[in-house]
């Protein structure tokens, strides 16, 4: 594709789906892939002497079922902990939740740089990651008005 190796998750016109792209120069680099289901996805690269571990994320939205949500969370849990401490682990996509522009309870994780208020998929974010020491890191820096999105 372009240039790019493509790995995905999900069903061919589906309703869910997700993937990673990875520029061809480090197709190579990739050890392992794991799809987990349709909304979950990892893959591993051993880049020199770095094991970097790349998570896509399609978290249940608002007005699903509360067991299809737990069992993303949970699902999601699982991965995050099977990935040894000694490796890298960066976790993109959608996680469906606005954590809002107010980092209280949460200065470890959000860095300031939200918008709007905060909702309960935000919440569900902002818990994951203090539990696993993870940061937002799109929270870490301002943003321009342009590339903010509706609220």
């Amino acid at each position: 594709m372009d240039g790019y190796k493509l790995w995905y998750s999900g069903v061919l016109r589906g309703r869910n789906g997700v993937g990673i792209l990875v520029d061809n120069h480090l197709r190579d680099s990739v050890v392992e892939v794991r799809r987990v289901n349709d909304r979950l996805m990892t893959i591993k690269l051993v880049v020199g002497e770095c094991t970097l571990n790349v998570v896509s994320v399609y978290a249940s939205q608002v007005g699903l079922d509360e067991e299809i949500k737990r069992h993303f969370w949970e699902g999601l849990d699982d991965i995050v902990r099977s990935i040894p401490p000694s490796e890298r682990l960066f976790i993109g996509g959608d996680f469906n939740g606005h954590i809002g522009s107010s980092a209280v309870g949460y200065t470890k994780v959000h860095g300031g740089f939200g918008v709007g208020e905060r909702n309960g998929g935000g919440t569900l974010l902002l818990d994951f990651a203090k539990v696993f020491d993870l940061v937002i890191v799109n929270s870490s820096f301002p943003k321009r008005d342009e590339h903010l999105g509706e609220n």
